[in-house]
């Protein structure tokens, strides 16, 4: 077996061996110490409430990755215009650049309930909390990778004359690349907690919405092993979509950047 084979059988294998530990350790933990269901419930009542609630979770779980998904294609649209427009122009980037850093810094848990009351519809609603939070890492690295072409090579196509337009579409663009998808990266996560933050606020005006409003429905029940297997959905969720984009950096970036070229001899 080569040594490539082995390294990638090597990380399948450890993260299913880690949880497998961990699963035992947890129900080892709740029989030892006989701990009630409705405190900390095993794996096994936890896998039931999967299979018995599957069907009403897997519909909030499409409900939250469409808020995510969509969330992300536009911050990702917006964010790549707003950064090349930060490359091109210092003054527009020093103009816009901190209102850019506002809704970074600003807590998406404070804003959402205003979001919530402004827009009358709820899924929309809950879209821009997750646009607002998927946003800034985007613009930050595209602008910071944009801004990061070589001048010398800059000013030799300068010299060829090159328009300011060349220069950005077969210079700087293929540049920004690996930093543009390390924020998309990023913005994958993001995104998927900010749709459940806005989640949790519009349900708690009412709205059933996505698997955010599974928890608090289980929470108010205290149908634990509910909440359990909602959260395990949303931490799964959040695995695949981040490794589905890092399957995609890679894949983009294999043949020509040194991030994600193999390891040599």
């Amino acid at each position: 077996m080569s040594d490539a084979w082995a390294g990638r059988v090597l990380r399948i294998l450890a993260p299913i061996l880690m949880g497998a530990l961990f699963i035992a350790a947890w129900d080892g933990v709740v029989h030892y110490f006989e701990i009630k269901p409705y405190v900390l419930p095993s794996p096994l009542l936890v896998a039931e409430a999967l299979r018995d609630s599957g069907g009403s979770l897997m519909v909030s779980l499409w409900y939250t990755l469409k808020v995510t998904a969509s969330a992300l294609v536009s911050a990702t649209i917006i964010g790549v215009a707003v950064a090349i427009l930060f490359s091109q122009s210092r003054a527009v980037e020093i103009s816009l650049y901190p209102y850019a850093v506002a809704l970074q810094v600003t807590p998406i848990v404070a804003i959402a309930p205003l979001i919530i009351i402004w827009v009358d519809n709820a899924y929309l609603a809950v879209r821009i909390c997750a646009w607002i939070v998927a946003f800034f890492p985007i613009i930050a690295n595209t602008t910071l990778g944009l801004k990061s072409a070589d001048r010398n090579l800059i000013a030799l196509f300068r010299l060829y004359g090159a328009s300011r337009w060349q220069i950005l579409a077969y210079l700087q663009i293929p540049t920004a690349l690996p930093s543009f998808l390390t924020g998309v990266r990023i913005s994958g996560g993001l995104a998927l907690i900010g749709a459940v933050v806005a989640e949790f606020v519009a349900a708690s005006g009412g709205t059933e919405t996505g698997l955010a409003y599974r928890i608090l429905e289980s929470g108010y029940r205290l149908e634990i092993a509910k909440m359990f297997a909602a959260l395990f959905l949303l931490s799964l969720t959040g695995i695949v979509i981040y490794f589905s984009l890092d399957g995609v950096s890679r894949w983009l970036l294999s043949r020509w950047h040194e991030s994600a070229l193999p390891p040599e001899e």
